[in-house]
């Protein structure tokens, strides 16, 4: 899942260099951690969070799957 998240962002961030994903798991819930450069975080989170609910459509599809709750943060 950690994969996922990653390769979408450095698709959509001006400098996919920074983005970073950290995967804090537990018995039946994953905490994703996204970090992305300052001016970045505009892209990742969208129009009224449009892009950051997409995100986490996807996530919760594929952790679905694996019959485990992932849950998608965007830190500054």
């Amino acid at each position: 899942m950690k994969e996922i998240i990653e390769t979408i962002v450095r698709a959509l961030v001006d400098e996919p260099d920074s983005v970073t994903v950290t995967e804090i798991s537990g018995v039946h819930t994953s905490i994703l951690e996204l970090k992305v450069a300052k001016t970045d975080v505009g892209k990742v989170i969208g129009k009224k969070g449009r892009t950051a609910d997409a995100l986490r459509i996807i996530l919760s599809a594929v952790s679905a799957k694996e019959k485990k709750r992932t849950v998608l943060e965007i830190v500054d």
